[in-house]
């Protein structure tokens, strides 16, 4: 990093000291807590959290030095379930993202799916897919296959797997017939989430590092 993108020794300090009044807080909110689930104790761990991390980063940005302790988690975890004791009904909410390595090969099973269905319902001939349009090859692909076809198959049209998601929501009762289908990611309520399950490559670095940490002692970097 530049000098001049560089913290100040001024921003490091005060950086510090908010660590120190949001050890102050969550130690308050753990003494006066009212139960396993306290939402003040959650909000000022998550704050502990971010007060810890932007001082690892400053104090890192600047001297080129670490600190000895991590709070895990902070991100990654869910608030305290707060919906329905009995759910009678369930959401599922699912994310897979997905890089377009290969366009050609993308382009080519979406040319083959095509071919393979020659008329419409119309009984008009599927117009092919044109030039390099990755666009276009999407909507086809997705248009012939399930979603979780697509992902144990995903290297054979052309895709690289990126981060993935699946959380299970609980709920009262099911919603009306189309009742959220124009913004159906827009009301999660995380409160309400039973489990989830997240599957990314930085877990399996996560892993590797600490292999190394075994292996070769503590990291002195980040």
């Amino acid at each position: 990093m530049s000098d001049a993108a560089q913290p100040t020794a001024a921003e490091v300090r005060a950086a510090a000291e908010a660590v120190k009044a949001a050890l102050d807080r969550h130690l308050d909110a753990v003494e006066r807590r009212t139960g396993d689930d306290d939402p003040d104790v959650y909000e000022a761990f998550n704050a502990l959290a971010a007060a810890a991390e932007a001082y690892d980063e400053r104090l890192y940005d600047r001297y080129d030095e670490v600190t000895p302790f991590e709070i895990p988690g902070a991100d990654d975890s869910l608030p305290p379930y707060a919906g329905p004791e009995e759910p009678n009904a369930l959401s599922v909410l699912i994310r897979r993202d997905y890089a377009v390595a290969e366009p050609q090969r993308l382009l080519a099973q979406a040319q083959r799916i095509t071919d393979l269905d020659p008329e419409s319902e119309e009984g008009e001939r599927t117009a092919p897919v044109v030039g390099s349009s990755v666009h276009a090859a999407l909507g086809v692909l997705f248009g012939e296959y399930e979603p979780d076809e697509i992902a144990s198959r995903h290297k054979e049209f052309g895709l690289e797997e990126g981060d993935s998601t699946l959380w299970v929501s609980a709920a009262e009762e099911l919603p009306e017939p189309g009742e959220w289908l124009s913004t159906p990611f827009d009301h999660a309520d995380p409160q309400h989430v039973v489990c989830r399950f997240d599957v990314s490559a930085v877990f399996d670095e996560e892993e590797l590092e600490d292999d190394l940490d075994d292996e070769d002692g503590p990291r002195t970097t980040p």
